[in-house]
């Protein structure tokens, strides 16, 4: 695998080797030792798993007290992954960083503990997998409103995107009480 440093300290992107025959393919999505070695957490309490139709934009979604690192993987079709920096002491407090994964690749996101979570779905579905290292609280999760002038993401979504009711009101970065 390759692992590579984004715009944000400690925010990963990780290419894994793909093997493909007439078959079809292997990958490893996650291995211990080679994942610890650049930094990711070995210990995971939680898998979960999305599956999103197109222009259905989810986040952002963020633990205030309980915070979850999160290894994110897509499995099938492909989407615009969003994180944002929640950490005060950090020097990019406030901004955000963004790839597109697919499931021709399997390129993954390492997002640590302290950032708000986000993706767009660019194909007609896509389903992905998100290994998390601390446990889901529903009375802990926040949503940071998706389209914050402040934060200014650059979404590529075409149309109207397809927004649940709480993330519809995400609450704006000035007013996040961390």
């Amino acid at each position: 695998m390759e692992v590579f440093p984004t715009k944000i300290s400690d925010v990963l992107l990780i290419k894994p080797k793909v093997f493909r025959d007439t078959r079809g393919l292997f990958l490893e999505t996650w291995q211990k030792e080679r994942y610890r070695k650049h930094g990711v957490p070995t210990e995971y309490v939680q898998d979960n798993l999305s599956v999103s139709v197109k222009n259905t934009l989810r986040g952002l979604h963020f633990q205030h007290c309980h915070p979850q690192g999160k290894l994110i993987t897509v499995l099938s079709g492909k989407i615009f992954d969003v994180v944002v920096d929640l950490r005060k002491d950090s020097e990019t407090f406030g901004k955000w960083v963004g790839s597109t994964l697919n499931g021709e690749t399997f390129d993954q996101m390492w997002i640590p503990p302290g950032f708000a979570h986000g993706f767009c779905v660019l194909s007609e579905q896509a389903v992905f997998n998100y290994k998390c290292t601390d446990y889901y609280e529903p009375s802990d999760e926040r949503t940071l409103l998706w389209n914050d002038p402040i934060l200014n993401i650059a979404w590529p979504i075409t149309g109207t995107p397809i927004i649940s009711p709480k993330d519809q009101k995400g609450t704006g970065f000035k007013e996040l009480k961390l």
